[in-house]
C-alpha cells in the first residue's frame, strides 16, 4: 500500500476513515487537509482505496496528482523505479506532506 510519491497509504486518514467508514474521522480529516492545503474540503470528499488500489480515490489523488499520472503513464509501481528519481514533482507534494522525511525513506528503500 504504497503510494507512488512514497506515502504510506494504510497510514492515511482518508483509507483509514473509509476502510472504518467513520464519519467522525472523515470530518476531522476534512477540516485539517482544508486548512492544511488551502482548499474546501468536505467530509464526503474522504474516501479513499489507495493510491494504487482499485475504487474510489480521494479527488486530488485521483484526477489532479501529477506523480500519479506520471508513474502510470511510465508504468511505475512507484517514484523509486524511475531513471529521473527524484525528479521536481516529488518536491512540492513532499514539502506539504506531514510525512515527507518518512515518505522519502520509503521510495529510498524501495
Amino acid at each position: 500500500m504504497i503510494a507512488c510519491c512514497g506515502l504510506d497509504c494504510t497510514a492515511c486518514d482518508a483509507f483509514r476513515a473509509r476502510l472504518t467508514n467513520d464519519d467522525h474521522l472523515r470530518a476531522k480529516v476534512a477540516a485539517d487537509w482544508s486548512q492544511a492545503y488551502r482548499a474546501a474540503l468536505t467530509a464526503d470528499q474522504i474516501n479513499c482505496t489507495g493510491c494504487k488500489g482499485t475504487g474510489v480515490h480521494f479527488q486530488y489523488c485521483e484526477s489532479m496528482c501529477e506523480i500519479r499520472k506520471c508513474a502510470a503513464r511510465r508504468d511505475f509501481d512507484t517514484c523509486a523505479e524511475c531513471p529521473d528519481y527524484p525528479c521536481p514533482l516529488l518536491k512540492p507534494v513532499h514539502d506539504l506532506a506531514c510525512h515527507a522525511r518518512e515518505n522519502l525513506e520509503r521510495l529510498r528503500a524501495c
